[in-house]
């Protein structure tokens, strides 16, 4: 009889172990899918939250910016030179990290979300010494982004797209590359492709006055939906950084009005109060306006 009901223990003891694994990984998945993807999120200087990436993910975010130094070889994150550490690197910070993602959500970054995550990667240091770098190393990351090729785009899970220092001639001339090119107002309504210059990007302030306080003038929000229109029309996403970004009415009016207009990426500081805001004032918060798929027939 003991024999008997140490067989039958053991039985339930092995039962319940891997149900405990399952309960455990049902749950850790469970909360991966509470996180809802924000489609008209950017993660200005994401590197300086205290988790990099990992915080952008936890507030749904879905393009996250990188600031990079040449140094030695290597590719750092940080804002200034002086701020470099070496254990920073964009492979530690973003690349890995992402392709772990990947790879654990069946080749997406949030479970059951099929589109992209940006990773916009401002270079600081020389445009060309740096690119070169860039490239050789967003090769062995292939798998998982999205590629430039004679015969069309090929989406991935992550589009790299270059800002700040950008070796235009060089990407240009690539019959193969990984990373698209951050286009300023200057690029709208040109010849470049939309395969080549997928964003449009620019400082507020270079083309509007208003800051938020009052109405926005008319001739102003016109302005606004035009370049949106532009844009879109080609199949091209459009950002604007400096605009206010503290928590303020001014914040909340100017949030409102490219919403309103269709500004493909709001950029901030703010993940949790941008998240916010967008829960609570976009009626389809997870789906993005430009989609490769979209994009591609108006190239």
């Amino acid at each position: 009889m003991k024999k008997l009901l140490l067989a039958l223990t053991l039985v339930f003891a092995a039962c319940i172990m891997p149900l405990s694994s399952v309960c455990s990984a049902a749950s850790t998945s469970s909360h991966q899918e509470s996180v809802l993807p924000l489609a008209r999120t950017h993660a200005h200087n994401d590197y300086e939250h205290t988790l990099p990436l990992t915080d952008a993910i936890a507030h749904g975010f879905t393009s996250v910016e990188a600031d990079v130094w040449l140094v030695n070889g290597e590719l750092l994150v940080a804002h200034d030179l002086k701020d470099v550490r070496p254990e920073h690197t964009l492979k530690s910070l973003y690349l890995d990290p992402l392709k772990e993602r990947v790879n654990g959500n069946h080749g997406w970054v949030y479970p059951n979300y099929k589109h992209d995550v940006t990773l916009l990667v401002d270079v600081k240091s020389e445009a060309a010494s740096t690119y070169r770098v860039l490239d050789e190393q967003l090769r062995r990351y292939q798998s998982m982004i999205t590629k430039f090729t004679p015969s069309g785009v090929k989406p991935g899970a992550i589009t790299v797209i270059v800002s700040g220092n950008r070796a235009r001639t060089l990407m240009e001339n690539q019959p193969v590359r990984y990373a698209a090119y951050d286009g300023r107002m200057s690029d709208l309504g040109s010849n470049a492709s939309n395969q080549f210059i997928p964003l449009i990007s620019d400082n507020w302030t270079n083309q509007f006055t208003w800051m938020g306080k009052g109405q926005m003038p008319k001739e102003e929000q016109d302005k606004l939906h035009s370049i949106i229109s532009a844009a879109h029309a080609k199949g091209q996403k459009v950002r604007f950084w400096a605009t206010p970004d503290s928590s303020s009415p001014e914040r909340e009016a100017i949030w409102h009005e490219l919403l309103n207009a269709g500004v493909d990426m709001i950029n901030t500081d703010d993940l949790a109060g941008l998240q916010q805001f967008l829960k609570a004032n976009d009626p389809h918060p997870s789906e993005p306006q430009i989609t490769w798929e979209t994009s591609m027939k108006k190239k």
